[in-house]
């Protein structure tokens, strides 16, 4: 399975915001900027995550948005499955019924085994796994410049 724009662009969003929640709410417009993401598109990804409870969104001239909850109770997984629906690379993985020949397809499995191993690396990968990797990489990169 391909992640889309929208499941890409709406990950880096969230870490961005988990980077920036120590400064308060987070104006998409500095989200957008940062993140060289066109703010109307970014409001379009935004808009199920708040649906979602992962992220908040408050309103006003000093609004913006925060997480819903903590980054360590931020699922990889569910923010794909909201922003991108299933996980799995064919239809008859999640629907044998859209194909006859389901039950005795070898390559099937393969998409099946392929779709449990997405998902088993996206469960195991939180928000604020992302975090503590993004800062360990501007660690290193900061290294490397002085070197």
């Amino acid at each position: 399975m391909k992640i889309s724009t929208k499941g890409r662009y709406g990950t880096r969003a969230l870490l961005d915001i988990a980077l920036h929640q120590n400064e308060g709410l987070v104006q998409l417009k500095a989200i957008a900027q940062r993140q060289q993401i066109s703010l109307h598109y970014l409001e379009h990804i935004i808009a199920p995550l708040i649906a979602a409870g992962i992220l908040r969104s408050t309103r006003g001239a000093y609004g913006g948005v925060s997480l819903g909850k903590p980054p360590q109770e931020i699922i990889l997984s569910e923010v794909i499955q909201v922003l991108e629906g299933s996980l799995a690379p064919v239809e008859c993985v999640d629907d044998p019924n859209v194909c006859s020949r389901a039950d005795t397809c070898i390559v099937r499995d393969i998409w099946a085994e392929t779709k449990k191993a997405m998902v088993g690396v996206l469960e195991s990968t939180t928000l604020q796994d992302l975090v503590e990797r993004q800062r360990e990489k501007q660690k290193s990169a900061v290294v490397e410049y002085y070197i």
